[in-house]
């Protein structure tokens, strides 16, 4: 028998959920089994958990879009009882059961081993949003965004893609300006590598085609208002790596920053990153976060609590990364 959270939906269309006690014939297919050490919350949890966002198409459902843990079943030669290994993304928490849960089973392509340099524990700490953060950063490098160019900002900084974002950015010699609609935060970005401290609301409403140029590159995880602002404030040959909808889906701009500036707008995904790039990026955070950062952006919390955590993530109040320890 193992526990996990499972996600119902009631007559009313309502979503619930509720910790259960499982059998290993419960689990869905896949040819690797993994006892999970830990999982995360990650705002697209909170979207399935709370029902806010139609994330979740079948029922019962297990959340958790990325765990780490240990092998105790394969029929995949690349791993071995007791390996340990990581996964994100591939629609597992949304599609396939997830990483909320004492024990998962999965397919051994969406795998990746465990590096020698990380913990379970840091490995989840960085999560689906540190890799995300990464990719993006590297998007931003790959077009070319160099420190001496400029400024650089995250928005959305205080949640888990933005937070060690402004850590990668700031390592890498960026002078980092990190967007927080909670003043409160201030100090703790600052810790993490923030050189200022943008106030949301500065960002927030409608923008103009183009404002005054700022900035040499952003990391956006937010979407809408915001993102068409950060836009129009893109200094010449600057470059977006967009990677998340927090405030919107919807993007209000115009073509003005593309063809008066060269920006450019670079779309960043992590469900389906290849797995060559995916583990490029984890050695890349392996060598580039500090052990003294891990703990600067997370806490634990145990499965009994992600209801609320879910609702308070959803809503903007959670700050850094939550692991889950089921």
């Amino acid at each position: 028998m193992f526990k996990a959270l499972q996600l119902h939906q009631d007559e009313s269309g309502k979503t619930l959920a509720q910790i259960v006690e499982l059998d290993n014939h419960h689990l869905p297919e896949g040819n690797v089994t993994v006892d999970v050490e830990y999982s995360s919350l990650n705002y697209k949890d909170g979207l399935a958990i709370t029902g806010t966002g139609k994330i979740i198409r079948d029922f019962p459902m297990v959340p958790g879009i990325d765990f780490v843990g240990t092998v105790s079943d394969s029929e995949d030669d690349r791993y071995q009882v007791g390996d340990k290994v990581i996964l994100t993304g591939w629609g597992v928490g949304e599609r396939h059961w997830g990483g909320m849960s004492q024990r998962a089973r999965v397919k051994g392509d969406w795998l990746v081993p465990l590096p020698a340099e990380l913990s379970p524990e840091q490995a989840m700490a960085i999560g689906t949003a540190g890799l995300t953060a990464m990719l993006c950063v590297q998007a931003l490098e790959q077009a070319g965004v160099k420190p001496e160019q400029g400024p650089v900002l995250v928005t959305g900084a205080s949640g888990g893609v933005g937070s060690v974002a402004v850590t990668l950015l700031a390592k890498a010699g960026f002078e980092v300006h990190a967007v927080t609609g909670r003043a409160d935060n201030a100090d703790w970005l600052k810790s993490l590598g923030a050189h200022t401290i943008v106030a949301r609301s500065e960002l927030e409403g409608q923008s103009r085609p183009l404002d005054k140029a700022i900035w040499a590159g952003a990391v956006d995880t937010v979407g809408g208002d915001i993102l068409a602002k950060v836009l129009s404030q893109m200094a010449y040959d600057g470059a977006v790596a967009a990677c998340g909808l927090a405030a919107s889906f919807q993007l209000p701009t115009t073509v003005m920053p593309f063809i008066l500036r060269g920006v450019k707008l670079l779309g960043v995904d992590s469900v389906m990153c290849p797995y060559e790039r995916r583990l490029a990026a984890w050695q890349r955070l392996c060598n580039d976060l500090g052990h003294e950062h891990y703990d600067a952006f997370s806490t634990v919390a145990q499965l009994e609590q992600v209801p609320e955590l879910a609702q308070q993530i959803i809503k903007g109040q959670v700050r850094g990364r939550v692991l889950i320890q089921p």
